[in-house]
């Protein structure tokens, strides 16, 4: 780990950072509501939120509880490499949007709640999955500092899409397996190759 290392994802996660700030902004100071590209179950005009809505929030407090964990999550998850970090969070977002369309109650889902908790079972996950020390050691980290987001597993908060959380960890949890089965094959490729 070198300065150019830190300095890419530093550099990564501030344009993440302003991009979340800057919608928020334009939904707070104009007169257009960007609520209307959140996902909406069952309905076509709200698949298109499940791209969008990962960057959209209800309000700044939304925006800064989902930030800080956001950060340091994305961070942990960029360890390997910020293209893992890129693959995993657009599978995360997708998966996770789609189960929230098919199975989420009838109101608009916005935030990254999904993603953050995405990122939160696929590093817990990867300590059994790859079994590499630093895996491990980020896991127990998780555990420990961010454990009490299990409550957030519990459906039935007012204003909270607990829906967007469990299809979060299931994406989570689906891409660690589809990724070790990829290592699977690839290190069985590589054997017969031999």
């Amino acid at each position: 780990m070198n300065k150019v290392w830190f300095k890419k994802r530093l550099t990564f996660l501030g344009g993440l950072t302003i991009i979340l700030v800057l919608l928020q902004l334009i939904n707070s100071l104009f007169p257009i509501s960007l609520f209307q590209w959140g996902i909406i179950p069952r309905t076509g005009e709200g698949l298109i939120g499940i791209f969008i809505a990962p960057f959209i929030h209800g309000s700044w407090s939304h925006l800064f509880s989902n930030l800080l964990p956001f950060l340091i999550l994305s961070f942990l998850s960029m360890t390997q490499s910020l293209r893992e970090y890129v693959l995993s969070s657009i599978f995360i977002i997708i998966v996770s949007g789609l189960l929230v369309w098919i199975f989420g109650r009838n109101a608009i889902h916005v935030g990254a709640s999904g993603w953050i908790f995405g990122l939160w079972s696929l590093l817990i996950a990867h300590a059994f999955t790859r079994h590499k020390i630093i895996d491990i050691v980020i896991a127990l980290f998780v555990l420990f500092y961010y454990g009490s987001m299990a409550y957030g597993l519990i459906p039935g908060q007012l204003g909270v899409s607990t829906e967007s959380h469990i299809s979060g960890v299931v994406a989570g949890l689906l891409y660690a397996w589809c990724a070790r089965k990829l290592i699977r094959r690839k290190s069985q490729v590589v054997e017969v190759a031999k």
